[in-house]
């Protein structure tokens, strides 16, 4: 387990055994965002395929040394947690106090409330970074992408996921605080251009873009959709229902880990997963 101290001297261990920083900064993401996402995310096909998709590439392309993945944005810490569960040290670096809190209910241990600027990390200190769907609320993709760079020790891993496709914008991109969508080759290059070298990279959620354009896409090009997002219609999007559907669905889902185990990219998907290292 890593040394907080040894890697920030502006970071503060709160009572609560949380880390704060006293330089609190804004991000592009609603106040309310991780109240909503935690009362669906333990019950959510999509969050538990995510955390499989991610785990099984974490294991696959492991931090050097076991070293310890740093969650950026994390949340309410499902995707640490989901880590942890699996034995790889994770530390979740997240500025909302609600995701924090949240995320020691989980049980994880290293929890850092502030964001990845504030907490003023040293340079080349991390052994592996987790950017999982943070990205995209980032205006400065580049420049976000260089100052993790140069956190990162030399060959440590960075883990990326982040939705697909501008053609499925739609009001829960604009709700959710987000700049972009990506194509597989767009959030590529933004990574190399970052300096890091990509290793393996993927679509997943193959099933979804169709559902997502009719349903909330489409909707929003021809104005049919207001800017409101109820935690009822949040919980119904990410509910499925026992019967021949879930069935279905596992056995899509099940395909998709099975690519990845295998290390076979899959070229279509609503999410875009991918694997970098520190050059």
């Amino acid at each position: 387990m890593i040394d907080i101290r040894s890697i920030s001297a502006d970071l503060i261990l709160g009572e609560d055994e949380i880390w704060y920083t006293l330089n609190d900064q804004k991000v592009s993401y609603p106040s309310n965002g991780n109240e909503n996402t935690f009362t669906v995310e333990d019950d959510s096909f999509w969050f538990k395929h995510r955390n499989s998709c991610i785990a099984s590439l974490v294991t696959s392309y492991p931090p050097e040394d076991n070293g310890t993945i740093f969650d950026i944005g994390g949340g309410n810490g499902f995707v640490s947690a989901g880590l942890a569960k699996v034995g790889f040290d994770v530390a979740l670096v997240e500025p909302g106090r609600t995701g924090v809190f949240n995320a020691k209910g989980r049980g994880l241990k290293n929890i850092i409330c502030s964001t990845i600027s504030a907490a003023k990390f040293k340079q080349h200190s991390l052994p592996a970074v987790g950017v999982f769907d943070v990205i995209e609320h980032v205006e400065d993709d580049l420049s976000f992408l260089k100052s993790i760079r140069g956190l990162m020790k030399k060959g440590g891993r960075l883990y990326v996921t982040v939705p697909s496709y501008s053609f499925l914008w739609s009001e829960e991109d604009v709700l959710a605080g987000h700049f972009r969508r990506y194509t597989l080759k767009d959030i590529s290059s933004v990574l190399m251009s970052a300096g890091f070298e990509l290793e393996f990279s993927s679509y997943i959620f193959r099933f979804l873009p169709v559902p997502i354009y009719l349903l909330r896409s489409l909707p929003y090009k021809i104005g049919l959709q207001t800017l409101e997002r109820k935690p009822s219609n949040i919980t119904r999007d990410h509910a499925v229902k026992a019967g021949i559907t879930a069935k279905i669905l596992s056995s899509i889902l099940q395909q998709e880990l099975e690519n990845l185990k295998n290390m076979k990219s899959m070229s279509f998907g609503s999410s875009c997963i991918l694997v970098a290292r520190n050059r």
